[in-house]
C-alpha cells in the first residue's frame, strides 16, 4: 500500500486528501481516504463525499470508452471514429443551419476541472452560437451580475472573513451541508467553533431549520421569496438610525437611502413573517459588531428577486463599513489572479436576447430556462444539435420533464460525460473523460473565493488507462477536427494561435501562469508541497484599487436594481394558506451525480417532502403518506414527512433526485427513492438576471 496526496474537487471546499492506494491485478484502487491535516486551507477536514471519491473511479457503470446509440442499444467506438463522427455532425449542423443551430450546456463539474477551465471553455467559445447555457443560471447568476455591476467583474466577489469576523449573518445558505458556496470554506464546523470561542455569533434567516440554522446562535424563519423585503428593511434601519459608515469611493448612496425609505421593518414582517423588532435588532447588531459579514447564497439567488437580494447583501456590508475590512468581507489574492490576468471575462449584459422569449444574455450565456423552447420552436436559429459537458439538465433545470421530451427531437446530441444519466441517455454519442483522480488539478476559480489565500497543485493520483482521454484532450481534438471540417474557418492567424494553445496541456499552462505576474509561488514549489502553500490571511486595503469599473468607483445603485425594486413594490405578497416549495441539499449529495455510490446512499432515506404538521392536518394528511405535489408545470408523487424544521406554508424537496428512468445506466442510483424537484419548478419564473426562480414555487399537496 502507498499513501498519496490528493484533492477532493467534488465541491467548492476543495479539501486536501491523503489516499491509500493498493495494487490490483488490473491497476490500482483507492482503499482509504482521510483528510490531510497539513493542508493550510482545509486543515484535515473531510466530508462523506470526499471519502467516496474513489468510488467514482471504481464505478462499474462509469463509461471508459466512447459509445454510440443505435436504436435502444449502445456500441463502443474507437476514439478516432467517435471524434470524426462528432466533428462531422457538428460541423454539418452549423454549416447547413447556421451557428445558432448548436446549443452548448456546461454542467457544474466543469468549474471543478482544470482541463475544462483551460480547454473546455475555449472549445465552447470557438462556436459562435448564441445558444450557450450553463448551471450558472440555476445557481448563482444574480451573484455574478451584482459583482459585475458593483465591482466591474462577475467574479470580483468579496468573501466573508470568517476566520476573524465577530458577527456572521447568513441568508439562504447552508454551509454546514454545502461546505460553502461562492465562499470556499472547508471545515466550516471547525471555523464556527473558533468564531464562538472568540465571542462571535452567527445569525441565520431561512425558511427551513437547516443544518446550519440548528447550530446558529439565532435562526429566524423567513417566507420563501421574500428575503428582498427583509434585506431592504435592514438597510432602511441602518440609514434611518444613522448607523452607516460609508466608503468614499462609492457613488449613489443617497439614492440608496431614498430607495429603501419606505421598506420598513413592519412591511417586511407582513411579507416575510420575520418580526419587525427582530429586523431592527439584527441591523443594529450588524452595525455595532467589530467586524461583521453578511452572506447570502443559493436560497436568495434562486428567487424572483435574486438580484435585488444579492445587491442588498453587498450593500449591507458596504454601508456598515465592513467591505474591505478585517472581519468583514475581503477580496482574495490568489497565486494566479484569473481576473487580473483576463482568464475569466468581466461579463456583459443584454448584448443579445434569446430567439423565442427575448431573455437577455449575461457573460455570453442565455438562461437555461429557455433551452427547451429554443429546441422546440421552428424557424431560423432553431436548436438542432446539442453538446453537453458534465451536465444533467433533465434533473437540474426547470421543468426537466419537458426538456427531457424536447431533447429527443434533436437531430444530433453529443455528451462529454462519464455516465449514461437521465439526460445523456438521449445522446447519439458519449465521449467519456478520465475521472477526478486521474488528472492533474489546480483551482483557477476557488482560490478566488477562498477564506484564506493558499495555492495547491495536485498531480494525478492514479494513472489513466491506455484507451482513455483526459477532458482537455477531448476538447482539443474536437476543436481541431471541427475547425478543419467547417466551410467557414476563423482567420488564419487566430486559428494558428488557438491551435497552438489547445495543444498545450493544462499543467503546462498553469506552470506558465505561475512563472509570470505576481504569483508568489511556482509550479516547482507546489510540486514539492502537494498539500498546498499558505499565502496568508485575506488582506484589507484593496479597494478601490482592485475595482474593475470604468471610473474606479462603485456605482451603489445600478439602474437594473432600481428598476427591479419598482417591480418588487408592485409584487403581490404570498396568499394565506398558499404552499411554497423550496429545495434542500444534503452533505452526502452532490447535485444529481453522486447517487451511484452505495457509500453515500445507504442508511436513512432523505428524499421525502418535508411539511409542517399543521399544514398536514389542514389537508387531512398523515406523516409518511404518499402525496401528489402539483405546480403549474407538473406533478410528482412522493412520501411526506412531518417536521417543524420547515415553517408553516413551506414544503421542501431535495434537488438531484429522480433517477431510475428507462435508458439510464446508474445501477445504484436507480434504486434510490425520490423524485425530481425540477419536474415542478417553472421555467417562466425568472429573476431579472435570467436566473431560474426555483425557490418559492406555488404548489398544492394532496
Amino acid at each position: 500500500m502507498e499513501t498519496r496526496t490528493g484533492v477532493c474537487n467534488l465541491c467548492e471546499a476543495t479539501c486536501g486528501l491523503l489516499l491509500t492506494i493498493e495494487p490490483t491485478p488490473d491497476g490500482e484502487r483507492v482503499s482509504g481516504v482521510r483528510g490531510n491535516p497539513d493542508d493550510p486551507l482545509s486543515r484535515g477536514h473531510i466530508c462523506p463525499k470526499g471519502v467516496a471519491i474513489g468510488d467514482v473511479h471504481a464505478d462499474p457503470d462509469r463509461l471508459r470508452r466512447p459509445v454510440r446509440r443505435v436504436g435502444d442499444t449502445w456500441i463502443e467506438l474507437g476514439w478516432d471514429e467517435a471524434l470524426a463522427l462528432v466533428a462531422d455532425r457538428l460541423a454539418a449542423t452549423v454549416d447547413e443551419h447556421g451557428e445558432d443551430a448548436l446549443a452548448i450546456y456546461l454542467g457544474n463539474p466543469n468549474v471543478h476541472s482544470l482541463g475544462s477551465m483551460t480547454h473546455g471553455v475555449a472549445l465552447a467559445q470557438s462556436f459562435r452560437t448564441r445558444n450557450k447555457f450553463s448551471a450558472t443560471s440555476v445557481d448563482q447568476l444574480p451573484h455574478q451580475l451584482v459583482g459585475y455591476l458593483l465591482y466591474g467583474h462577475q467574479l470580483l466577489l468579496p468573501v466573508p472573513d470568517i476566520d476573524r469576523t465577530s458577527y456572521f449573518l447568513v441568508l439562504g445558505a447552508n454551509p454546514m451541508a454545502s461546505n460553502g458556496s461562492l465562499m470556499t470554506v472547508p471545515d466550516f464546523p471547525g471555523r464556527l467553533r473558533e468564531l464562538r470561542a472568540r465571542g462571535g455569533r452567527m445569525v441565520v434567516l431561512d425558511p427551513r431549520r437547516t443544518e446550519t440554522a440548528k447550530v446558529a446562535d439565532e435562526h429566524h424563519f423567513v417566507r420563501p421569496g421574500t428575503d428582498a423585503w427583509v434585506l431592504l428593511a435592514l438597510l432602511h434601519v441602518l440609514f434611518a438610525e444613522g448607523l452607516t459608515d460609508l466608503p468614499p469611493y462609492a457613488d449613489g448612496l443617497d439614492a440608496v437611502e431614498r430607495l429603501v425609505a419606505d421598506f420598513t421593518p413592519e412591511l417586511a414582517e407582513q411579507a416575510s413573517g420575520v418580526p419587525a423588532a427582530e429586523i431592527r435588532r439584527i441591523a443594529r447588531d450588524l452595525a455595532a459588531a467589530d467586524g461583521a459579514a453578511a452572506y447570502g447564497r443559493i436560497g436568495v439567488s434562486t428567487q424572483e428577486f435574486g438580484t435585488v437580494c444579492q445587491w442588498a447583501v453587498q450593500m449591507l456590508n458596504l454601508v456598515t463599513g465592513n467591505l474591505d475590512r478585517v472581519g468583514g468581507v475581503l477580496l482574495t489574492e490568489p497565486a494566479i489572479d484569473a481576473i487580473g490576468r483576463g482568464l475569466i471575462g468581466r461579463g456583459h449584459l443584454d448584448r443579445y436576447r434569446s430567439r423565442v422569449r427575448g431573455a437577455p444574455e449575461f457573460g455570453g450565456e442565455l438562461p437555461v430556462s429557455v433551452l427547451r423552447e429554443e429546441i422546440e420552436t421552428p424557424g431560423e436559429g432553431q436548436v438542432r444539435a446539442l453538446l453537453t459537458v458534465a451536465g444533467n439538465p433533465v434533473l437540474s433545470t426547470p421543468d426537466g420533464a419537458a426538456l427531457d421530451r424536447a431533447i429527443q427531437g434533436l437531430d444530433f446530441y453529443v455528451a462529454v460525460d462519464i455516465y449514461l444519466n437521465e439526460t445523456t441517455r438521449h445522446a447519439d454519442v458519449i465521449l467519456p473523460p478520465t475521472t477526478l483522480l486521474e488528472r492533474d488539478h489546480y483551482d483557477l476559480v476557488f482560490h478566488l473565493l477562498a477564506v484564506r489565500n493558499t495555492a495547491r497543485f495536485t498531480p494525478a493520483v492514479l494513472a489513466k488507462g491506455r484507451d482513455q482521454r483526459h477532458d482537455w484532450e477531448i476538447f482539443r481534438d474536437l476543436y481541431l477536427r471541427v475547425t478543419r471540417r467547417r466551410r467557414r474557418k476563423p482567420p488564419l492567424k487566430r486559428r494558428i494561435a488557438a491551435e497552438a494553445r489547445m495543444r498545450m496541456s493544462p499543467t503546462f499552462l498553469i506552470g506558465m501562469l505561475l512563472r509570470t505576474g505576481r504569483s508568489r509561488t511556482t509550479l516547482t514549489e507546489l510540486r514539492r508541497h502537494p498539500e498546498g502553500v499558505d499565502l496568508g490571511p485575506l488582506n484589507a486595503g484593496q479597494l478601490p484599487g482592485r475595482l474593475r469599473t470604468g471610473n474606479g468607483r462603485i456605482d451603489a445603485l445600478p439602474e437594473i436594481v432600481a428598476a427591479d425594486v419598482v417591480r418588487l413594490r408592485e409584487h403581490a405578497l404570498p396568499r394565506d394558506g398558499e404552499l411554497l416549495l423550496i429545495g434542500r441539499r444534503h452533505q452526502r449529495d452532490c447535485n444529481s451525480w453522486m447517487h451511484n455510490t452505495d457509500r453515500l446512499t445507504r442508511g436513512k432515506a432523505r428524499h421525502q417532502l418535508l411539511m409542517h404538521p399543521a399544514d398536514l392536518a389542514a389537508r387531512g394528511l398523515s406523516d409518511g403518506a404518499m402525496v401528489t405535489v402539483r405546480s403549474r408545470v407538473g406533478e410528482v408523487s412522493v412520501e411526506v414527512s412531518a417536521t417543524e424544521d420547515v415553517m408553516p406554508g413551506v414544503v421542501s424537496l431535495p434537488h438531484g433526485y429522480g433517477h431510475g428512468r428507462a435508458g439510464a445506466r446508474l445501477g445504484v442510483a436507480a434504486g434510490v427513492a425520490g423524485v425530481s424537484i425540477n419536474d415542478l419548478t417553472d421555467p417562466e419564473r425568472l429573476d431579472v438576471s435570467g436566473n431560474a426562480a426555483l425557490s418559492g414555487v406555488p404548489v398544492t399537496v394532496a
